[in-house]
């Protein structure tokens, strides 16, 4: 059913003030707690000499990940959602939210929601960002050492996973699924919202136009 926009709420019962929107965006995102992080470790079966470091956008999650040995956020209300990337029968329908956003800031404005997805105590093998223009920074740097490596890490579940539109049918079910509408032909978009209301378990945060999102959602989605 259409969506109306609405001020971005991550977590169902994340608290506190929120950022003002930056200057040139056509409306609010949502932004992860200030604070210093720490340096990001090695990646789990990953020396660092093995291959060049990822994207910063890679680096912001590692580090965010490391800094919370445990969830550290409110406790998360009653939802068949999973607290790995192990996928759970369900019957339940996820929320969707929607963040508004122009295709060129629809990425930025996911990678702000995975950030604060993180820092209100999601782990990151809870996240699945899927994309429907260009690739995501990470997904196009772990793809360039081979398809197999990166459904490998897809598999192994401990980290936040990237997928364009046109392979996130091969994504198992996470507990929440983040799109990023920044491009693409309305193809990509119709495949990526379908996928990820499959593959969400208990929320769908999409980032992108308003009107292109609830035409997509209207028909059936």
């Amino acid at each position: 059913m259409p969506l109306i926009p609405e001020e971005p709420q991550i977590h169902e019962k994340a608290q506190g003030p929120r950022a003002t929107p930056a200057s040139g965006r056509t409306a609010p995102t949502p932004r992860p707690v200030p604070g210093p992080r720490p340096a990001a470790p090695p990646r789990p079966g990953r020396p660092g000499p093995v291959r060049p470091a990822p994207p910063a956008q890679r680096a912001s999650r590692d580090t965010a990940a490391a800094a919370k040995p445990g969830p550290s956020g409110p406790a998360a209300p009653a939802t068949p959602e999973a607290t790995s990337a192990t996928p759970e029968a369900t019957s339940a329908a996820p929320q969707i939210q929607l963040i508004p956003a122009t295709p060129d800031g629809a990425l930025d404005a996911a990678e702000e929601a995975v950030d604060l997805l993180l820092d209100s105590g999601r782990t990151p093998g809870d996240v699945l960002v899927i994309t429907t223009g260009e690739l995501h920074p990470w997904a196009a740097h772990e793809l360039s050492f081979g398809d197999a490596a990166y459904w490998a890490q897809h598999d192994a579940g401990d980290d936040v996973f990237c997928a364009d539109a046109a392979v996130a049918d091969r994504a198992a079910s996470r507990a929440v699924v983040v799109v990023a509408v920044n491009g693409g032909p309305e193809a990509a978009a119709v495949t990526a919202l379908t996928v990820a209301h499959a593959r969400a378990g208990a929320l769908l945060i999409v980032c992108g136009d308003p009107q292109r999102i609830n035409s997509v959602l209207g028909a059936g989605v």
